[in-house]
Formats: C-alpha cells, structure tokens, sequence
C-alpha cells in the first residue's frame, strides 16, 4: 500500500520545548493537529484541531508557516507517508487534553525516540534552528 496521509500540525514552542500530544491507544507522541475536512483551509484546519484536541483557540493573523515534514506513516504499512504542514500561532487558553488526546507532554529534542517518523523531521528542523533544546 502506498499512498500520502496529508495533516495539520501546530508547532506550540515554550522554554525551547515543544508541545507533543499522545493519543489514546497510542505509543507514539505527535504535534497536535490533524487532517482536513472538505472545504477546509490549512489555517482553518489548524484553528479546529487545536480547539478540539487542546480546548485553546487559534489567535487570528498570527500564524506563520514553520515547514512541510514528509516521512514514513506512523504504525501504517510501508511506503504510506504523512505530510506535516506545520504553523505557529498565537493562542489563548491553557492547553489541556481533550477529545482523542490522552496526555500532553512538553518535549525536548532528547525526546526525539518518543515521536513518529515524520514529527521526527520536525524536531530536527527545530533543534537545527536553535529552537528546540
């Protein structure tokens, strides 16, 4: 099987950690966000994931483009990938699981083994910009 799992994701930075969500079931933790719903735009997405997964609203105007992190799909067979197109935001609220999220977790680039493949490449980017510790 082979095919392109394509997401949302928020990149929450705080001390040079970045904010990581591990799902119910799962074993791996992810930046928060998600796949579209027909219609939606990125910014749009982002803004509904993050109210869902996180209860914290999306401050308009204030998202910027971080990068698109292409690699191997988390737990799905070999050669279906995800695409992370990742953004910053401003936001308000405090974030806290809700909807499929078991646990948050504020992560440094030691963490790394703890994230998926693709969330991988977005520690990298991170830790390579002096962003991440």
């Amino acid at each position: 099987m082979t095919g392109t799992i394509d997401k949302i994701a928020w990149i929450c930075l705080r001390d040079q950690r970045v904010l990581a969500a591990r799902s119910h079931g799962k074993d791996a933790y992810y930046v928060p966000g998600g796949k579209r719903e027909p219609g939606e735009t990125d910014l749009d997405t982002l803004a509904r994931e993050v109210r869902e997964e996180l209860n914290v609203t999306i401050v308009p105007g204030t998202e910027a483009l971080v990068g698109v992190f292409e690699a191997q799909a988390h737990g799905k067979a070999a050669g279906v990938t995800v695409r992370l197109t990742c953004y910053t935001a401003g936001h308000e609220g405090e974030p806290a699981p809700a909807g499929e999220i078991a646990e948050l977790a504020w992560l440094s680039y030691a963490d790394r083994p703890r994230v998926s493949p693709a969330n991988q490449a977005v520690f990298d980017h991170l830790h390579e910009t002096g962003r991440l510790r």
